[in-house]
């Protein structure tokens, strides 16, 4: 398998990072996400960790003065992209947010980039900030619905990466409804 490097996005808590744990039970994989170091320096400022509306507004408008800022996330995402290039994994999973930042990093990096949004109907609500209320506003390669039993979502990650990465995969955009 070539390696592949895939964008996963999806408001908060609708099982990206449950995704990617699980497609790791199949497959080699880094698991990166751009606000990592916007987190790092949210906690030297005091904040605790705890994902609440009000915080993750913080993180939304951090990331975006330390975009415009010296690009710091892109620059830990590339710095990443590196680093798995040089490994032995087979999937790095990026995170990241906003459309404008998917698209900078897949121009960056130059090299076939898929797009993965995760959805779960109980969790579409609004949740205050631009970079979660604006995940839906990319055209996204592949979509993963995620309603069904947590139980059974190991085998419909497995199944879902076989079809998306196999030798011949499905014409984009495509739906995996998981219920």
């Amino acid at each position: 398998m070539d390696k592949q490097v895939i964008v996963v996005n999806g408001r908060g808590g609708v099982g990206k990072d449950t995704l990617c744990r699980l497609a790791a039970r199949f497959y080699r994989v880094r698991n990166i996400s751009s606000i990592t170091p916007i987190v790092e320096i949210a906690r030297y400022a005091g904040w605790d960790g705890v994902k609440t509306p009000a915080s993750r507004r913080l993180l939304s408008q951090l990331k975006q003065a330390f975009t415009e800022w010296g690009d710091l996330s892109q620059r830990y995402c590339l710095a990443q992209y590196q680093e798995f290039l040089a490994g032995d994994e087979d999937i790095l999973f990026v995170h990241i947010r906003e459309p404008e930042e998917i698209e900078r990093f897949r121009r960056a990096i130059g090299t076939p980039c898929h797009t993965l949004l995760v959805r779960r109907g109980s969790r579409e609500a609004p949740l205050g900030n631009r970079s979660d209320d604006n995940v839906a506003e990319y055209a996204y390669d592949y979509y993963f619905y995620n309603d069904g039993p947590l139980a059974r979502m190991a085998d419909s990650v497995r199944a879902f990466f076989a079809h998306i990465l196999s030798d011949t995969p499905p014409q984009t955009p495509y739906r995996w409804h998981f219920d």
